[in-house]
């Protein structure tokens, strides 16, 4: 028996021209609607028409390099078939700054849900910590310390 194993392909972000949804642009950063179903860096099985994609063609490969080659800018993610605003670092200080912040947690974030089914208010708030399910690491879900 022989076993024949390809050279490996290097995995490289292309720009591509993708149209996107851009919120607020400075010299420093942008903030973009990332759109469900669109997977935020390239991997394996998704290397093309994700949003570093298209970040790398608007911004003309001026973003931060801390995250590297398939990850640049990208300060944090959300999943695909998640939509929602996302930060994006055009600059490493820029990049630093906003990793810091969010690592003590002084950025609000607010998360909204579709629901379905019959509630006694109209409206209100679930106020608790949110994390990874520990039943389905595909769902997050209110978990102690989340």
């Amino acid at each position: 028996m022989t076993v024949e194993i390809p050279d490996a392909v290097p995995l490289d972000a292309v720009a591509q021209n993708i149209p996107l949804d851009i919120v607020y642009e400075d010299e420093h950063l942008l903030v973009v609607n990332k759109p469900k179903g669109m997977v935020v860096h390239p991997a394996a099985g998704n290397p093309y028409g994700t949003l570093v994609n298209a970040l790398l063609f608007h911004c003309k490969g001026h973003l931060s390099g801390i995250g590297g080659v398939l990850r640049p800018g990208i300060v944090h993610r959300i999943d695909k078939d998640t939509s929602g605003l996302l930060v994006v670092a055009k600059d490493d200080a820029t990049h630093e700054g906003l990793s810091a912040q969010m690592a003590v947690h002084s950025v609000q974030r607010v998360y909204n849900a579709v629901v379905y089914g019959k509630f006694r208010e109209s409206e209100g708030f679930i106020e608790a910590p949110i994390g990874r399910s520990r039943n389905d690491r595909k769902k997050m879900g209110i978990v102690p310390n989340g």
